[in-house]
């Protein structure tokens, strides 16, 4: 049975592109029978929040996009990441960095749009520093090509050492970061689908190479097109106007959902519908690859 999630950041009120990557990864895995599982991706104290996470989820209700299991909150499971931090760093394949570059993001979904610097190994072969110096933990990566064939946009290979460089796993304060957290998780939950935007394609690669690390299955990935604005930019937060906030101001859930569908290519018109009435009709072969200006 296929098992998919959704893993929003409770940083803000989901925007119209979060909800569209909520809605194609539910009907991803129920239109095949399986189940569709809710992460509460939490790590990063100083940016999350209980009462976005509660209005996220009663946005999710709203719109008929219901979760099989009770929702998994990240900040609820550093015993777990420590387990599996300490396995890698046994096996000698971390080092601490004291670089700063990119280690205030570490601990979210990184986004190809966002600018990528790749690390050059600048910490890997310091001699031993002092032990209150505060360190950020690096995984080494190999000089070879990590495939996977994407569900919707088909063979994928990067070089880790080439276009990532050795990533963060853990931050400087202590914050588990998104490419250790989200294979963990993903893997003791036995999710096997992998349903987001196409700006974490390059993230594919990374946590790849860590399940294996790790021992977990490979998920499938299937990414999709981003929504975007007039500018060419991804939606985010900073779109106001497109949050739920606003959309539920001016639109019923099933407008909103039957938009969606529509921009999805999954019905001809922007009629309203609810989730459960556009099964049928789902096929990854009618999602366009291009990014989708709303």
């Amino acid at each position: 049975m296929i098992t998919g999630r959704f893993a929003p950041s409770p940083t803000g009120r989901m925007h119209l592109g979060n909800v569209f990557s909520a809605l194609l990864s539910w009907l991803s895995a129920k239109s095949e029978g399986g189940r569709w599982l809710l992460r509460i991706e939490d790590i990063d104290p100083a940016r999350s929040r209980q009462a976005w996470a509660d209005l996220i989820m009663a946005d999710l209700e709203w719109l008929g996009l219901t979760w099989d299991e009770a929702p998994l909150y990240q900040s609820q499971r550093s015993d777990v990441y420590q387990h599996y931090y300490d396995l890698l760093r046994r096996q000698g394949l971390t080092y601490p960095c004291y670089c700063t570059r990119a280690d205030l993001l570490a601990t979210q979904a990184p986004h190809e749009s966002d600018g990528r610097v790749v690390y050059a190994g600048t910490c890997r072969h310091l001699p031993p520093q002092p032990a209150d110096r505060p360190a950020a933990t690096r995984l080494i990566v190999p000089d070879e090509e990590i495939g996977f064939t994407d569900g919707h946009y088909g063979y994928q290979s990067v070089n880790l050492s080439r276009h990532v460089g050795d990533f963060i796993i853990r931050r400087k304060d202590g914050a588990w970061a998104y490419q250790l957290a989200v294979v963990v998780d993903d893997g003791l939950s036995g999710v096997s689908q992998v349903v987001r935007g196409r700006d974490l394609l390059l993230s594919s690669p990374q946590q790849l190479y860590v399940a294996r690390l790790l021992g977990f299955p490979q998920p499938q990935f299937i990414h999709l097109p981003l929504l975007i604005n007039a500018a060419g930019q991804r939606l985010s937060k900073r779109d106001s106007s497109l949050d739920m906030g606003a959309l539920r101001q001016h639109h019923t859930a099933a407008e909103l959902i039957g938009r969606l569908a529509h921009l999805a290519g999954l019905q001809p018109e922007p009629a309203p519908a609810t989730p459960e009435q556009l099964l049928a009709a789902f096929s990854w072969q009618r999602v366009p690859c291009a990014d989708i200006t709303v």
